[in-house]
C-alpha cells in the first residue's frame, strides 16, 4: 500500500493568497511571467530570472541564488507562513461545469523507487537534474506534483465534509478557473486519512509533474546515502503532491501541427491517408473527432475526418490501441517521415485548452501545412499503461486545469 503523512506547509496568508499564488513554472516564458509577476508573486521565486535586466537564463548559477533569497524574503516579510502543526489540505479546482477535489499531501520518495507511485511518461536526465537543484538548494518542494488514485469511498466521504465548509482560500484566476482550499487539522481526521491510505489505496499514478516526481526521489535517495545517522524518519524522505481520485479527472486533447508535407501534394496526402483510414471532407467549419480511433485534420482550409479502420490497430495492445500510436505510425511515419516525437523539429504539439482554432490558425499563417486533432486519452486508458509497466508516446495527457502553485509549500528541514 501506499505511504502518506501530513505536512505543516509554508503558505500565504489568506488576504494575500491572490497575490502570491502564480501558474506553475513551466507554462510561462520567462517574458510572459515577468509581465504577470506582482511584488509578492511565487513568480519570483520560481522563475527568479524575472528579477533581472535583461532577463538572465534560467540555469543561470545568479538565478539559483536569487530563488534562495527571495523564498527566505517572503518568509521574512510575512507573505509566506508556515502552519504550527502537520495538516491535510483539501484542494478544488473548477473549469466551467466540472469541480475536482484533491488532498495535498506528502508521499514516500520509496513508493517511487518501489513502482508503488506509477508512470506513464519517459524522463530526461536533464530535466531531473534542473528540478532536483531547485528543491536542494531551498530545502524544500516549492510547488506540488499532481497525482491521481483510484476512488475510495471513505476518503471521498471526508473531503465531502471538509468541502461543504469554510474555505481557507477561494479565487478565479486569470484564465476564469477556480481554486479552493481547506485545511484539515483535526488530529482524528488526519489519523483516519494517514489510515485509509495506508491500508487501501494500493498505488499513485503520476497524471502531471514527472520530472519533479522523479528528481524527488533522487533528492531523497542522494541525501539518505549522504546522512550516516539516516533513520527514516528525516522530512527529504517525502514530497509533496496533489492527490485526486481518478473519477473525477479528465484528459483533455494533445494536438498535432506539422512544418511540411515530406514533398507529398495535398491530393497526394489525402489519396495515401486512404489505405488506412476512411477518410471525409467536413469544410470550412472547425471539426473535432468524436470517438476513439477518429481524427480530424486541417488541410489547406478545410477539414477531414480519419476514421482508422480495422486491423491497423490492436485492441488488445494498452500502447497499440492509443490514438497517438496510431497517428504516429500509421501517418506521421509511414507517410511524413517524422520518426522520433521527441527531436524532430518539423512537429509541434497543442494543448487542447487552446481550443482547435489555433490549429487552423498556425496552418493558415503558412506557419504550419498540415493539423492532426486527436480524441483525447481516458484515465482508464492511463492506468492500464501505468499497471502494465508500459510507457505512453511523448505529448500524450494534457491535463487541465494547472495546479496552482504556492498554496502549499513542504520543507525538507
Amino acid at each position: 500500500m501506499i505511504k502518506v503523512k501530513p505536512f505543516a506547509a509554508v503558505r500565504p496568508p489568506k488576504n494575500l493568497v491572490t497575490e502570491v499564488a502564480a501558474p506553475p513554472y513551466d507554462v510561462l516564458n520567462s517574458e510572459e511571467a515577468k509581465a504577470m509577476a506582482g511584488e509578492k508573486s511565487l513568480l519570483h521565486i520560481t522563475k527568479p530570472e524575472i528579477d533581472f535586466d535583461p532577463i538572465l537564463p534560467d540555469h543561470d548559477q545568479r538565478v539559483y541564488d536569487k530563488a534562495v533569497v527571495n523564498f527566505k524574503e517572503w518568509q521574512e516579510k510575512g507573505w509566506l507562513v508556515q502552519d504550527e502543526k502537520p495538516c491535510y489540505y483539501v484542494y478544488s479546482q473548477t473549469m466551467g461545469e466540472r469541480t475536482q477535489y484533491g488532498l495535498v499531501l506528502c508521499a514516500h520518495t520509496d513508493d517511487y523507487a518501489e513502482g508503488l507511485i506509477k508512470k506513464h511518461e519517459l524522463t530526461r536526465k536533464d530535466k531531473e537534474d534542473d528540478r532536483m537543484i531547485h528543491v536542494n538548494i531551498q530545502n524544500a518542494n516549492i510547488e506540488p506534483v499532481f497525482f491521481a488514485y483510484k476512488d475510495d469511498a471513505a476518503i471521498n466521504e471526508i473531503v465531502a465534509r471538509y468541502a461543504a465548509g469554510e474555505s481557507e482560500y477561494r479565487f478565479i484566476d486569470e484564465n476564469n478557473f477556480g481554486h479552493e482550499l481547506w485545511v484539515i487539522s483535526d488530529d482524528a481526521d488526519v489519523a483516519k486519512i494517514t489510515e485509509l491510505f495506508t491500508t487501501r489505496v494500493e498505488a499513485f499514478y503520476v497524471a502531471d509533474g514527472h520530472h519533479r516526481t522523479a528528481a524527488a526521489a533522487r533528492v531523497g535517495a542522494e541525501r539518505r546515502a549522504a546522512n550516516p545517522n539516516h533513520d527514516g524518519t528525516e522530512e527529504y524522505n517525502w514530497f509533496m503532491a496533489v492527490c485526486f481520485p481518478e473519477s473525477q479527472l479528465k484528459i483533455i486533447d494533445y494536438n498535432r501541427v506539422v512544418k511540411d508535407l515530406n514533398g507529398l501534394a495535398p491530393t497526394q496526402l489525402i489519396s495515401m491517408l486512404g489505405e488506412d483510414f476512411d477518410v471525409m471532407c467536413k469544410g470550412t467549419e472547425i471539426y473535432a473527432p468524436t470517438e476513439l480511433h477518429e481524427f480530424s485534420m486541417y488541410l489547406e482550409g478545410k477539414w477531414y475526418s480519419l476514421v482508422a479502420r480495422p486491423g491497423r490497430y490492436d485492441d488488445n495492445d494498452p500502447i497499440g490501441v492509443l490514438d497517438v500510436t496510431i497517428l504516429s505510425n500509421l501517418v506521421l511515419d509511414k507517410i511524413l517521415g517524422i520518426k522520433d516525437l521527441r527531436t524532430d523539429k518539423r512537429i509541434d504539439f497543442v494543448g487542447g485548452i487552446r481550443g482547435l482554432g489555433e490549429l487552423s490558425r498556425r496552418v493558415d499563417s503558412g506557419e504550419m501545412k498540415v493539423a492532426f486533432a486527436l480524441y483525447p486519452v481516458s484515465m482508464q486508458q492511463l492506468i492500464n499503461i501505468a499497471d502494465s509497466g508500459n510507457i505512453m508516446p511523448p505529448k500524450t495527457t494534457w491535463f487541465e486545469p494547472k495546479l496552482r502553485s504556492g498554496l502549499a509549500i513542504h520543507k525538507l528541514i
